[in-house]
Parts: C-alpha cells; structure tokens; sequence
C-alpha cells in the first residue's frame, strides 16, 4: 500500500457522503426513507434554460474546450446580473471569472492567498468546505463564535480584542447557512472596515440570497468593498442548476487574476452548452423567483409545523432554503437525528455538521414537495 499524503490525515470524509450511504442502504433494505437533510433542489430550472442545453449540441463549437474564464457573453450575463438584481457594477473582462461551482471556489481562492501556517477566520457554525480545505492548504483554522443571542451575526469587537497578525483571508456567509441569518448594509460596512483596519481578504459566500428573501444583497454593494473582498455565487440554488455545477467569483481585478493561475491548471473550461444555459437562467425575469419562493413559501409552512410537533423552536424571520431549529433542552443533536431516523425513518441535519456551537440545532431542508413534508408530518 502506497503511503497517502499528510495533508489527508486532517480531514475527514464529508458528514453527508457517509451518511448519505447509510440512508441508502437503509433505503435498500425496504425502509422509506424521508430525507430533510440534503440542500440539494428537487425543482427544475426554467425550461428554457433547459431547452438551451439541448439545443447547445448542434453548435459546432458544443464539444470543444471552452475559454479559462468563460464566454464573454456568459460574463457579461454574470456581470448584468449583478449590476440588476444588486447594484453592483463590475467589468466583465476583468472582475468576474465563471466557476464549476461555487464550491471549486474555495479551494481556488484559497490556494491562489493562503500559505501554510496562515489563519484563516471560519464560522461557527459553518459550510464545513472552509475548514477542510484551509486544512488541506496547510493553513490554520481559527473559528469565530456565531450565537442564538447575536443573531448569529459576526461579534467584531470580539475578534478585535485576539491576535490577528496571522489571519490571511476570512470566511462570511449572509444569508448565513445553516441558520438562515440575514446581514445588513451597516452591518457590512463595519465588517469591510475591520477587513482594512488587519489586511485581511473577507469572501462572501451568498448562494442563498435569493431563496425566501426579500432583499438579495451582495457585500459588494458597500463602497470600498473591493479593496478587501471577493463574492462568491453560483445558480444551485437560485434556479435549481446544483447538478450543473455553476458559479461565479467576483471582485478586484488582481484578485481573479490570482484565482485564474490556479483554476486554469486546474480544469479546461466549462462545457459550452452549460454556459449558454447558465446564460438563459441570468436572464430570467423576476416573476422567477416570485414563483419559486410561493413555493419555498408553502414547503417553509409545513416544515414550521414539523419543527413544533417535534417540540423545536425557530425564528421566522430568516432567509435561505432550510429551517434552523433549537432542540428541547438537554437533548443532543446527533443523537436527536439517528432516533429521528430510526423511529420514524425521517432524516434531518445535526447542527454539529456545521460546528460545536450546532450543538442542541438541527436544520431542516425545504427540498421535498408539500407531500413528502406532509407524510413526515403525518408520522410524527
């Protein structure tokens, strides 16, 4: 046996790949299975997003490689609808550079500025992606507490009061995932101060800003934001595209240049028919997400009225596709989900996926129709 690399011995397999098996098997041997845990959307995209794709093959160029940074005009598609749906203006030839996926992104950025031994400011809790891959870079994780009584926003004078002489890049996440917390424009423009005031690269992720929310934001709307940040987003979820795998990295020109070394040794371009979809889907109207939030809408009810039968508490007044909810006192989250599992064969998500301050939450995934909500409803 071939020794494995060190850098494997500080990760482990994500929570949901192994889970995800025993659901399966589970599945296999005849149980029916319920599962509110994956953020994966059962919905389609718009259909001519889908038609696009189709008709792409007949283009002589469909099986060719494809650009490093896209087509121009999937970037200026990306760029429009920046500048549309957040007042946001940024050049197309130069602060915007297409994705396979966002989730590609964080390991992009993330080997294009950090060094090993360089800290790296994560949530907690938080998409478990940043660690993992700041492990596997060889840099530090250092995580910042996120609370029920801040509203899980970011407590800046507390990081302001430890040592951050070695902290490169910092990850944030309005609307925040797992729970569902939106942030401000102030809010923002204090963060992007504290950025200045210790040289350190924030990158929003903002996947979720358009899902049951009625003021999408991007970080990249405050000025000065460029100086110190880059945005992430892709269509997962706003058009129902996860398996398309396409995303987007936006901000300062030397910055995406940066990226642009690692990502173009990384992949050969997206396929070209992806990128004229992808283009479709930018160009929606917004009566698009109108009619996927009446969705979002009717599932998120349901999903509120599974939480109290299982005697949980939430706060309605949150954005994204999943429902964030505190267990009864004295319970464990891991241990809640598998006599979940095991007693009503319904899975939902421990909040300890998502780091120790998930401890006593579960997350609730709003990617199942009213009918299944309905029947795992029922079986409570």
């Amino acid at each position: 046996m071939i020794e494995l690399a060190n850098r494997l011995q500080t990760v482990e397999e994500y929570y949901f790949s192994k889970k995800l098996r025993e659901v399966a098997l589970l599945m296999a041997n005849g149980k029916p299975i319920i599962n509110l845990g994956i953020g994966s959307p059962d919905l389609n995209p718009p259909q001519k997003v889908i038609d696009t794709l189709t008709d792409s093959f007949k283009h002589p160029k469909a099986n060719q490689y494809q650009s490093y940074q896209g087509l121009p005009e999937f970037r200026e598609a990306i760029v429009s609808f920046y500048r549309d749906q957040y007042d946001v203006y940024l050049s197309p030839s130069t602060e915007v550079l297409p994705l396979m996926g966002s989730k590609e992104g964080i390991m992009h950025i993330s080997m294009a500025f950090l060094n090993p031994g360089d800290q790296v400011l994560i949530p907690n809790p938080g998409y478990p992606t940043y660690t993992s891959v700041t492990k596997l870079v060889g840099a530090k994780p250092v995580f910042y507490d996120l609370t029920e009584s801040s509203n899980w926003l970011i407590d800046i004078e507390a990081l302001e009061e430890q040592d951050l002489s070695k902290v490169k890049i910092m990850w944030v996440n309005y609307p925040h995932m797992p729970t569902g917390t939106n942030a401000s424009d102030a809010f923002f423009t204090r963060l992007i101060a504290f950025a200045k005031r210790h040289t350190i690269l924030i990158i929003n992720d903002n996947p979720y800003s358009f899902v049951l929310n009625k003021e999408p934001k991007s970080m990249l709307q405050i000025a000065g934001a460029k100086d110190v940040c880059l945005e992430l987003n892709s269509l997962s979820k706003t058009f129902n595209m996860s398996g398309w795998r396409v995303g987007m990295v936006l901000g300062r020109a030397e910055y995406i240049n940066a990226i642009l070394k690692v990502k173009s040794n990384m992949d050969s371009g997206m396929l070209f028919g992806i990128q004229k979809a992808a283009i479709q889907a930018l160009n929606c109207s917004k009566l698009w997400h109108v009619s996927l939030n009446q969705v979002y809408e009717e599932r998120r009810q349901l999903i509120w009225k599974l939480a109290d039968a299982l005697n949980c508490t939430y706060n309605k007044n949150t954005s994204g596709m999943f429902v964030w909810a505190k267990l009864p006192p004295f319970m464990k989250s891991e241990e809640f989900v598998d006599l979940l599992l095991k007693e009503k064969n319904i899975f939902i998500a421990p909040g300890t996926v998502f780091g120790s301050n998930g401890e006593g939450y579960v997350r609730f995934s709003l990617c199942a129709s009213t009918e299944i909500i309905e029947e795992a409803l029922a079986r409570i």
